[in-house]
């Protein structure tokens, strides 16, 4: 690969930006400068500098959010601060993107990557990856609430997939569920006569938000995923 294209697929910068750094000495290539924008390099074994720091190229990439209130879940929007604004400088967000989504009101466990056969895999219908929810609600719930929930109801014309339910307090419950559609967490309880006061996704598949803290990203391997 071009020394140049590495850099900018490491997300560098972009390809003026990295020439620049390029010619201005500033990049080094297994420990001698290099002002080639043309180099070819092997982007596994060589070893590029920048600033003192190794540039480690990875094809895929993978990021887990705890996300707070008030950000929408989108890569670009001219109104609203996506979650995108929420990842720190560290993180390489070149051709990343959220996976799945949560409303801005909603918080907790968000992924990104920019492998697209593994966001199809975790959004596919037919995958059914679990997902759950911690919910407060307004009013108190009762197990014929739950047994609705778990057996499925409808959300506007579409029946909800069999979900579980678990009754944490008189208003709080973890809800389980194997889809994603509009709203539904909020469809869903008000479709049995509630309102959700707070919504709060815990596990994505395999991951969790574990110890992590509001606004926290971690870099995590393909195999924590699926």
């Amino acid at each position: 690969m071009r020394l140049d294209k590495f850099l900018v697929e490491c997300g560098i910068g972009s390809r003026s930006e990295v020439k620049k750094l390029i010619s201005s000495a500033e990049i080094t290539i297994d420990g001698c400068i290099c002002k080639d924008n043309n180099k070819n390099i092997d982007e596994k074994n060589t070893v590029v500098e920048y600033n003192g720091r190794r540039v480690i190229y990875k094809e895929f990439r993978y990021y887990k959010l705890y996300k707070i209130d008030g950000y929408i879940t989108a890569t670009e929007d001219k109104k609203e601060k996506t979650v995108m604004v929420l990842l720190p400088e560290w993180v390489n967000k070149k051709d990343l993107f959220p996976v799945g989504r949560l409303d801005k009101d909603t918080e907790g466990l968000l992924f990104f990557t920019n492998d697209g056969k593994l966001a199809h895999e975790l959004t596919s219908p037919k995958k059914h990856v679990d997902k759950i929810y911690r919910v407060s609600l307004r009013d108190d719930i009762g197990e014929g609430e739950i047994e609705k929930l778990e057996a499925g109801v409808d959300i506007g014309g579409y029946i909800t997939q069999p979900a579980k339910a678990e009754i944490v307090n008189s208003k709080e419950i973890l809800l389980n569920i194997k889809e994603g559609k509009f709203h539904q967490v909020k469809k869903m309880l008000k479709a049995v006569g509630n309102e959700v006061t707070y919504l709060k996704r815990e596990t994505f598949g395999k991951l969790t938000l574990e110890d992590m803290v509001p606004c926290e990203v971690r870099e995590i391997e393909r195999d924590d995923v699926i």
